[in-house]
């Protein structure tokens, strides 16, 4: 994780904001909203880096209580971290391919 001041996490947090309010209000069916699939997709794609680089639990708790999409990919990247530390032990099969592919 990277180190960032309160100046860079309050700017991430306002662009995080922005990004889960327009993929809610999109999965939501808000009328007012047209969706974008490539604008959705690039929402979808800040939050995921946002979160790469800052811990959405303690940085933007408020956006996760209040935004299902922000929640979702909190979510989705700690369950990536668990599948990437205990890969060998729960898919040796995917272990070997990966290993195998990798070379």
């Amino acid at each position: 994780m990277t180190y960032c001041s309160q100046l860079d996490i309050e700017s991430l947090a306002a662009t995080a904001s922005r990004a889960a309010a327009y993929i809610d209000d999109c999965d939501n069916g808000a009328r007012e909203v047209r969706l974008d699939p490539s604008y959705y997709q690039a929402c979808s794609n800040v939050l995921i880096q946002i979160f790469k680089v800052c811990d959405a639990q303690h940085d933007f708790p408020m956006l996760l209580e209040h935004s299902a999409a922000a929640r979702e990919v909190n979510q989705a990247q700690h369950i990536e971290q668990q599948i990437s530390c205990d890969r060998a032990a729960l898919c040796p099969e995917l272990e070997a391919i990966l290993r195998r592919n990798a070379r």
